[in-house]
């Protein structure tokens, strides 16, 4: 299952892309004091990825008082190109192997792609502590995220 509100998620520690470098970090290491936002997706470059890194930047996820990464199974290569060609000012985990998708019980097999597994979509707000405040699972690879709702539960991790 995967975690719910109120639990502590599992720690993790990947290679965490900015556009430019990449270095191996851990979650507890890049939570802010308040928290931070974990957000898993399928694949860099495609157009439901495109779409959404570039809708969180306009609703002002950029701009929030806790940090918003990204989690996907590219790697650091694919990833800060990534990131570089949608101009983003987030920062994204390189879940290479799917280790961090499969420890939050997210990892699925994706129909019709010979084998290929990603993460399902989801959105995890997250105290200092690494504790669910609130989270989001995508049924599928297209529906919304419920940004509005869970800009609630963000500007709640802040004093």
């Amino acid at each position: 299952m995967p975690p719910e509100v109120g639990e502590t998620v599992p720690e993790f520690e990947a290679l965490r892309c900015d556009g430019q470098t990449f270095r191996p970090r851990t979650l507890s290491g890049s939570l802010g004091e308040d928290g931070g936002v974990l957000v898993f997706f399928g694949f860099a470059f495609s157009a439901i990825a495109e779409n959404w890194w570039k809708r969180y930047e306009r609703y002002g996820w950029a701009d929030l008082d806790v940090p918003v990464y990204g989690v996907g199974r590219d790697g650091p290569y694919s990833m800060n190109a990534f990131l570089r060609a949608v101009d983003s000012p987030f920062d994204l985990f390189a879940d290479v192997d799917g280790d961090v998708a499969e420890a939050f019980d997210l990892l699925v097999e994706r129909e019709g792609m010979a084998g290929a597994h990603t993460s399902r979509r989801a959105v995890y707000v997250l105290d200092g502590e690494g504790v669910v405040r609130d989270r989001w699972l995508g049924e599928d690879y297209i529906s919304p995220v419920p940004t509005r709702d869970l800009e609630e539960s963000i500007r709640g991790l802040s004093p």
